[in-house]
């Protein structure tokens, strides 16, 4: 799938800022016959046996983007009709299920204390760990990416670029931040990673800001992807997904922009590489994975950002974020399918099948499960043998 199909499929519009535009010169499903089809699945001998553990259904997430969140032995879902449920990660027992009373457009964030949401109209809604109703907010526009929790706060970007963190307890706000958005900007849901001094978030125009947790005073920003080209659209170069922390390291990727890892406490920049994805980076204490808007799954060193593999045989599927797990990495596709490929050489291992729609946000490790959401509902663990 194309990168434009992919934006389509997760409601990536387009937001222009004094002015109009469509995405009907970069779509190429406006036709009938598109001019970058799927790469037909390949056959190949499985050298990992992975079974599903279990499955719910949460909800279709509409055009929104939910990712699952795994705290401890627990694992939290959220749906556009504001279904938000607890399961646990093992078994799949569903532990509680609520409505929020008005649709969801983001989720879910929790340190597995409060459970926080976006809500329709930029409401922010937080819950305790019984799914109990504890405060909510209202942001300054749409929340698309979920809240980051942690450190006693729930920290939101709305779509116009401000950063809120409210008190995480009892809903008041502890600071805010604004930032200028770009004229025209990918409708994404670049996210916000929390460590115990720091937020990093994401932002449009391909910057990734560190704020001190205490005030929200900038620590640093660095350019992960820089604003090029003879035409607005050209100079699209938004943040994708969200951060990854490792270790010392924060690392992420940009769409038309790069892919690197920086110093977490400085901003100073370990590696970049020139790289275009419109989901997240995976990563783990060897390498950093990442899915380029053309379907290719690159594995680089973590700490020089050495390019170790490649795989090119999902071209055009509609990627979501690549995960870590155990020897393989995970990446879902835009027909509900997992693959499994060697985190060693990009060889494919295994590939799972689940309800034929996309696997959508990034998925969660939880226990012995990779657990992942799909846009039509579907809650799916599964475990390697």
């Amino acid at each position: 799938m194309h990168i434009a199909a992919r934006i389509a499929a997760a409601c990536v519009a387009l937001t222009v800022l004094g002015g109009c535009s469509t995405l009907q010169s970069i779509n190429p499903f406006s036709s009938k016959v598109p001019r970058n089809p799927p790469a037909p699945l390949v056959d190949f001998k499985p050298q990992m046996t992975v079974r599903t553990a279990w499955t719910a259904n949460i909800g279709k997430a509409g055009n929104a983007l939910f990712n699952p969140a795994a705290v401890g032995s627990s694992v939290y879902v959220a749906a556009a009709d504001g279904t938000i449920a607890r399961f646990d990660a093992e078994s799949g027992r569903q532990i509680w299920r609520i409505n929020a009373g008005m649709p969801l457009t983001a989720g879910v964030g929790t340190d597995g204390v409060t459970v926080a949401v976006g809500a329709a109209r930029g409401m922010v809604l937080a819950f305790d760990a019984d799914g109990k109703p504890i405060w909510k907010a209202q942001a300054s526009s749409e929340i698309l990416s979920a809240p980051a929790v942690g450190q006693g706060l729930v920290i939101v970007r709305s779509l116009d670029n401000h950063i809120v963190a409210f008190d995480a307890l009892g809903g008041s706000q502890r600071w805010t931040l604004e930032r200028t958005t770009p004229a025209l900007s990918l409708r994404s849901a670049p996210g916000i990673a929390v460590d115990a001094q720091s937020a990093y978030v994401g932002l449009p125009g391909g910057r990734l800001l560190a704020l001190t947790l205490t005030n929200g005073g900038p620590r640093w920003e660095i350019a992960v992807g820089d604003p090029r080209g003879a035409t607005e659209l050209e100079r699209i170069s938004d943040v994708s997904g969200l951060p990854a922390l490792v270790g010392s390291a924060v690392c992420a990727v940009a769409y038309q922009g790069r892919i690197g890892c920086v110093d977490a406490a400085s901003g100073t920049t370990r590696w970049a590489k020139e790289f275009s994805s419109t989901v997240g980076v995976g990563a783990d204490e060897r390498f950093v994975f990442g899915a380029d808007e053309r379907g290719n799954v690159t594995a680089f060193t973590l700490d020089s950002g050495a390019n170790v593999w490649r795989n090119t045989q999902l071209g055009n599927r509609g990627l979501a974020t690549p995960v870590s797990y155990g020897r393989a990495v995970a990446v879902g596709d835009f027909q509900g399918y997992m693959h499994f490929l060697s985190r060693e050489d990009g060889a494919l291992l295994a590939r799972s099948a689940s309800d034929g729609s996309p696997v959508i946000g990034t998925p969660v490790v939880a226990r012995d499960n990779l657990i992942y959401q799909t846009q039509a509902g579907t809650l799916v663990a599964l475990k390697a043998e």
